[in-house]
């Protein structure tokens, strides 16, 4: 089976806040049947701790509980700017990152970002998503961060990584027709997509599941699950991955087709009892897969 990835929102109390050690949240994947765990690359605000020990502390707890797989989601800052020394000094950073984490943890594949964009029209809310991120992206962003990319994927091949752009709110790669722009822009055989299919049903309009994997092609590097349900005149409410509108049987049924053989991430982006989530979402994910064929 494709390896499983628990993303880390399971095991934090809040965003970027673990309320537990790596070493607790490296245990608890592994008892409960994952393959990796999707760590976020800044420090956890409760850590205390450098970014230097940060990775220690994850490569120390995969060793000791064979955890297979790390990935992170790191955001490239400042690719997207007009200032050349900035685009320089976020390109240099990204580089030395995935550099330390191939290093250290025998890090392959991850999940990145871009730069924010957001309508300059103050009265906009960030969460009317349709009127932000590629909707407002201007051309020099769009090229600046196609540049910027270029240079980190032509870094990270010599060491035999991929990354791929989460198509998230807020951010140029934000739906489906955009991610798969930037990337041939890109032009990059170590910069692809993490299709987020749970954020692009946030939009307005966007392709079904089949059409979006088909726009991907070759380029689709990974795969958060999440699942939320419309609530009427109030946008959508994030719940299990067997209780939303996102149908996960056609889903990963179309990747039985296509021969899908990347990491898959499960994300709990809700309150409550996240750790009860993680087994619940896995045991849900693991039965489904069998059932169409995709544990092969």
């Amino acid at each position: 089976m494709n390896p499983i990835i628990m993303h880390i929102n399971y095991c934090e109390v809040g965003f970027n806040k673990f309320g537990k050690s790596v070493d607790d949240v490296c245990r608890k994947a592994a008892e409960w049947g994952y393959d990796g765990i999707e760590f976020r690359a800044k420090v956890p605000e409760d850590l205390h701790c450098s970014e230097a020990e940060y990775i220690d502390a994850i490569a120390a707890s995969k060793a000791k509980y064979e955890i297979k797989h790390i990935l992170f989601g790191r955001r490239a800052a400042g690719v997207s700017s007009n200032d050349a020394e900035e685009r320089a000094a976020g390109i240099k950073d990204t580089i030395a990152f995935f550099q330390m984490v191939h290093d250290k943890l025998g890090v392959t594949v991850s999940n990145t970002f871009g730069d924010n964009i957001i309508n300059p029209d103050k009265s906009i809310p960030g969460y009317d998503y349709d009127r932000h991120g590629s909707a407002v992206a201007t051309e020099a962003q769009w090229n600046n961060t196609a540049e910027s990319f270029r240079k980190i994927g032509k870094a990270i091949a010599t060491l035999g990584m991929r990354i791929g752009f989460e198509t998230h709110m807020n951010y140029i790669h934000d739906v489906p027709e955009a991610a798969a722009k930037l990337v041939k822009m890109i032009d990059s055989p170590a910069v692809g997509v993490n299709m987020d299919f749970g954020n692009t049903v946030y939009f307005t309009k966007y392709p079904s599941i089949e059409e979006t994997i088909r726009l991907y092609g070759d380029k689709l590097f990974y795969i958060h699950l999440k699942n939320s349900v419309g609530i009427r005149d109030s946008g959508r409410h994030p719940v299990a991955l067997s209780d939303g509108e996102i149908n996960h049987r056609a889903y990963l049924g179309e990747l039985v087709k296509t021969g899908y053989t990347g990491p898959i991430g499960i994300e709990a982006p809700r309150g409550g009892d996240r750790e009860w989530f993680a087994r619940q979402d896995l045991q849900y994910f693991k039965t489904l897969a069998k059932e169409v064929g995709f544990d092969r």
